[in-house]
């Protein structure tokens, strides 16, 4: 049940707001036009129903209006705008009092999917980090304009050191190669001195920027999440910041699918029926944050192998330092598991080797158990040989491997059969009794290995 029957849509401009109010019970509809006053128009909805709620699009107007007009008392929420789908028939009848309407009605039937308002602290951190990234954005700019001046003029840095290495740009040998440089031409020389100062001027505020976003993020309110970001190879405090001041509160987000939703990191997706069709990532969302995450990405995949450091004045977690030895005896575990499986298997292929020897075979079993088995060439070779890409040779079938094995230990069988017999010794064993012991040699071979991998 609705707590109340009358809903605003605002269409808020820089200098002018637009009000549609809707009563939904009877169908009234009202409008009005006014300054950027959130005063008047809180005095407005309060004549029309005192429990009206309002609600205005997300966009470059902020959430200054929400705040001044939740302080007097109206109930106002900032809808997401990239969830509003508008009907193709009045997207050829766009004004502002249609917006407003529009608004309206959406919110009356409850399909406005409202944007999580921070407070003034966490919007003046946010700030803080874009006014960075600006920063960031203006050095490059700058560095790229000192580049291609010279560049124009046929200078290029391409000083090496002794290895034949060269040196890279904006070093302190690149700087003292600029500085060195002289223009014929006075107003060359005008031009020059401008980039370099706006090169210097701009890497002077990007880390007096980097020094304000330190300072805000040792507060309280921050330090903890940051700090444990921190532990993330390829984030730092910065990037930890960006992370915690967008963010706001992570609570407010179900599950870390929700919060890649909202970053824009989600796969797009075009599916109808049996065709299931996935593509790039939907970008809709946090560019900013987004931006960040990938250049932490990129930072991860050339890290150390080294733990990182806490931060200052940060303790240990003892949940996190139990999984850790709790990781390290597994890992003790896994390795003491391979160390027998690699000394099982070995031990199998020597057995193997000296029985294969006194049948006369040799060579190590082909096939999965040995004589008579399937497959390719045993799992004890080296991975060079296990992964060889050259056919291999047939394992079952009268030529197989296994088959031509049998038939050289028959053969030599019945020689020594009729050898002991000419010179009056006791006959040996039978042809079927050393098949029955090169199968029974091969079986355990590969029980052995198979126990030493699992």
């Amino acid at each position: 049940m609705l707590d109340t029957t009358t809903f605003v849509g605002l269409d808020v401009h820089a200098r002018s707001i637009k009000a549609v109010s809707l009563d939904v019970m009877t169908g009234e509809v009202r409008a009005a036009t006014f300054g950027y006053d959130a005063g008047a128009v809180a005095e407005w909805v309060r004549s029309v129903d005192p429990g009206a709620r309002c609600v205005y699009e997300s966009g470059v107007t902020g959430f200054d209006l929400q705040k001044r007009l939740s302080g007097l008392g109206v109930d106002c929420v900032v809808g997401a705008v990239s969830k509003m789908i508008k009907p193709s028939a009045d997207r050829r009848r766009k004004n502002d009092r249609n917006d407003a309407e529009f608004l309206a009605r959406m919110l009356s039937v409850g399909n406005v999917v409202e944007v999580w308002v921070p407070d003034d602290e966490c919007e003046a951190a946010r700030d803080l980090t874009r006014a960075l990234e600006d920063a960031r954005d203006d050095l490059s700019r700058s560095k790229q304009r000192l580049s291609k001046f010279l560049l124009r003029h046929g200078l290029v840095f391409d000083e090496r050191t002794p290895t034949g290495r060269r040196k890279g740009n904006w070093t302190r040998a690149h700087w003292s190669w600029i500085e060195s440089i002289r223009f014929a031409e006075g107003a060359d020389e005008e031009v020059l001195a401008y980039y370099v100062d706006a090169v210097r001027r701009a890497a002077e505020e990007k880390a007096r920027l980097e020094g304000l976003v330190e300072g805000e993020a040792r507060k309280p309110r921050w330090r903890r999440r940051v700090d444990s970001l921190r532990c993330l190879k390829g984030v730092d405090t910065a990037s930890a910041a960006d992370l915690v001041f967008e963010a706001g509160e992570f609570s407010r987000f179900r599950n870390a699918r929700s919060f890649a939703a909202w970053v824009g990191l989600t796969p797009s997706e075009h599916s109808s029926g049996e065709s299931d069709r996935r593509g790039a990532i939907t970008k809709a969302g946090n560019k900013h944050l987004r931006k960040t995450l990938v250049e932490a990405a990129w930072h991860y995949l050339t890290c150390s192998g080294r733990p990182k450091d806490l931060a200052k004045g940060q303790a240990p977690d003892r949940g996190a330092n139990k999984a850790c030895r709790q990781g390290r005896a597994e890992a003790g575990r896994e390795a003491g598991g391979a160390a027998r499986a690699r000394g099982a298997r070995q031990q199998g292929e020597r057995r193997h080797g000296a029985r294969a020897r006194l049948l006369g075979v040799g060579g190590r079993p082909h096939g999965r158990g040995g004589v008579g088995g399937g497959g390719p060439p045993h799992i004890s070779q080296s991975p060079r040989k296990r992964f060889d890409p050259k056919p291999l040779r047939r394992t079952s079938g009268p030529f197989s491997a296994s088959a031509q094995g049998a038939t050289r230990v028959h053969r030599l069988s019945v020689r020594r059969r009729s050898l002991s017999r000419s010179n009056g010794l006791p006959s040996e064993r039978s042809p079927r009794a050393d098949i029955k012991l090169q199968r029974r040699a091969s079986v355990r071979h590969a029980e052995v290995a198979a126990d030493g991998l699992i």
